[in-house]
């Protein structure tokens, strides 16, 4: 790995990428040729492809990852596995912080009984007053997400599984830590859930497939432990996309929940149980994972913020993931409030660990710059709709908050999302030995076909990869304080066009699934944080109710703080200054009126 340059646009770091401005090449991304499958003919397909060498060969080619061979400048760069940049000029110490610091200052807003959310706060505030207890807030949810009843909800299908003896003991715990004045803080009593992509102490890991992939010996991972530590209640594990392995979060073994603005459109994935629990209200903060969009496509579809972190910010130790080098954990909240609070606690280090050299994430690292970046050609292949939308905030930020727009380019960006793809499914096909006997028949097609990438094209990939990072060093380094703003997907949602049969078999959609990942990929394959924050709405194709839309940030390594100060400044203009502002789904449940009741 290539690490020969410590000097970062803002002080000193570990494995910085030396800044080196590659040559501007025009954009070209023709349009691939992989055919939509659906039905029977995938499941036989499907079962046809893994066994068969030269279809997953062909299939492969057809998909271009041998088009990275064409690239003359690969020859001179060294492959870069690991994109992890950890800033070190304020590393953690490893002591105890105060439990009451995640923020200092916290205020209530009012919530608008047609579009508000609840926050921590809000039900930390009711805590305090004895006029809602945790208890009786996971009472009140159990109806609505248990799935081993004779009639579940709807809303069920966004749940895997919720153990009531674990969190009716917990939530007992939290609701006598108020009654004897001794709160852990504004996460105390707070309903969280995780994606089933993390470890959670009684509860099977599956990774939303029929197999089991527990480590018994594992315990719960770091990340949620540290959301345990300051009280809040784990109400249970959340359904995803099997394997992380598309963007809709259509899966055939658990049910699929369906868009709550529109119940003809895909959640988003893969972490799509997240996005409906935050969107409908079941809870305020999620845990969800991206090594290709994952917590940014949901958060996009379902209009709540999702921040994907830096490369080995947030620690899921002692948990395995099967995208080490393109998967992140990360937060999922309906406002910008919930999502600090939740990824300051998340990112405490692990001492010991692979972040343990981060700084505190209660320090502060955003800078006083404000400068947005646009890659013009990329922003302009958005559908109109979306880039409207993206263009209004631009010009909010522009002329109301003085941001300086500069144009930038960032060369290789259709090949880099070839190679991001090529990375990510070589990883997951390996993590599990491209055993495809029990998947899905979509993930059978995927795992058969990435399990075929020989090692000169993933050293390829890799050597784009370092490319692209050093590229974002030197546009850093013109531009100290940057953040690379785009939508967050080009298209406004997923339909599901093939209906009740799609949701029964699944669907392969190769050019959907690379369209929702236009922008996201980048973020993960260069390690970057990234943000995506809800930015309108549009009208549908299909079914009742608009389509959410979303804005992404994108910043410098480490950088997080700048992307959750530029995240407030559009939330207030978004819900004070738009029309209608952030809306709630129409499947939103009010917890704490129900909670009253119990």
């Amino acid at each position: 790995m290539a690490t020969n340059d410590n000097a970062s646009a803002k002080g000193e770091v570990f494995n910085y990428p030396t800044p080196k401005e590659w040559p501007n090449r025009p954009y070209v991304n023709p349009e691939k040729s992989n055919p939509v499958v659906r039905g029977v003919a995938l499941s036989v397909g499907a079962s046809l492809i893994s066994s068969v060498s030269a279809v997953q060969n062909y299939l492969w080619s057809n998909a271009g990852f041998n088009g990275l061979r064409t690239i003359k400048e690969l020859a001179t760069v060294e492959p870069r596995y690991d994109p992890a940049v950890i800033p070190v000029e304020q590393a953690y110490s490893g002591s105890a912080e105060d439990t009451q610091l995640y923020p200092r200052d916290i205020n209530i807003r009012e919530i608008d009984p047609k579009k508000g959310h609840y926050t921590a706060a809000h039900y930390h505030a009711l805590f305090k007053s004895k006029q809602l207890t945790p208890s009786a807030v996971v009472e009140a949810l159990f109806p609505h997400i248990r799935r081993d009843v004779p009639s579940p909800s709807e809303h069920s299908k966004a749940f895997l599984d919720s153990k009531l003896d674990i969190i009716r003991k917990n939530a007992q715990a939290s609701t006598q830590r108020y009654e004897d004045g001794k709160s852990l803080g504004v996460m105390d009593g707070v309903p969280v859930a995780v994606k089933d992509e993390v470890d959670l102490e009684g509860y099977k890991k599956t990774f939303g497939s029929k197999r089991d992939f527990t480590d018994k010996a594992a315990g719960t991972s770091w990340c949620v432990k540290k959301w345990e530590e300051y009280g809040a209640i784990v109400v249970g594990k959340l359904n995803m996309h099997e394997l992380g392995m598309d963007t809709t979060n259509n899966n055939p073994n658990c049910g699929t929940p369906l868009n709550p603005f529109n119940d003809h459109y895909y959640t988003g994935g893969s972490s799509g149980g997240s996005g409906y629990a935050v969107s409908t209200g079941l809870v305020p903060i999620a845990l969800g994972a991206d090594g290709g969009g994952s917590i940014r496509i949901p958060a996009n579809y379902c209009s709540v913020y999702g921040l994907k972190p830096s490369h080995g910010r947030v620690s899921g130790s002692p948990s395995k993931s099967l995208a080490n080098t393109t998967g992140v954990l990360g937060p999922l909240a309906a406002s910008m409030e919930d999502l600090e609070i939740s990824y300051r606690i998340m990112a405490k280090p692990l001492p010991d660990g692979a972040g343990w050299s981060f700084p505190s994430p209660s320090s502060t690292t955003a800078t006083s710059k404000r400068v947005i970046g646009i890659y013009q050609e990329w922003l302009d292949r958005a559908d109109a709709p979306v880039k409207a939308i993206c263009q209004a905030a631009l010009d909010y930020f522009q002329h109301e908050l003085n941001y300086t727009i500069v144009r930038i380019s960032i060369p290789f960006v259709p090949e880099g999302q070839t190679a991001h793809a090529m990375t990510i499914l070589s990883e997951i096909s390996t993590g599990i030995n491209a055993d495809v006997t029990d998947l899905t028949a979509p993930n059978k097609v995927l795992i058969s076909v990435g399990a075929k990438t020989p090692a000169s094209d993933f050293l390829l990939a890799q050597k784009l990869r370092h490319i692209l990072m050093q590229h974002m060093a030197a546009v850093f380094k013109s531009n100290p304080g940057l953040i690379l703003i785009s939508p967050t997907t080009p298209n406004p949602g997923w339909h599901i066009s093939g209906g009740a049969g799609d949701l029964k078999y699944g669907v392969t959609d190769g050019n959907m699934s690379m369209r929702s990942m236009e922008y996201v990929w980048f973020a993960n394959f260069t390690g970057l944080p990234s943000l995506s924050v809800p930015a309108g709405y549009v009208d549908p194709v299909g079914g009742d109710g608009k389509i959410p839309v979303g804005l992404m940030a994108t910043a410098e390594w480490g950088h997080e703080d700048q992307l959750i100060r530029w995240g407030k400044q559009h939330e207030s203009w978004f819900d004070s200054r738009t029309e209608g502002g952030k809306r709630r789904s129409g499947k939103w449940l009010d917890v704490v009126e129900m909670a009253k009741g119990v």
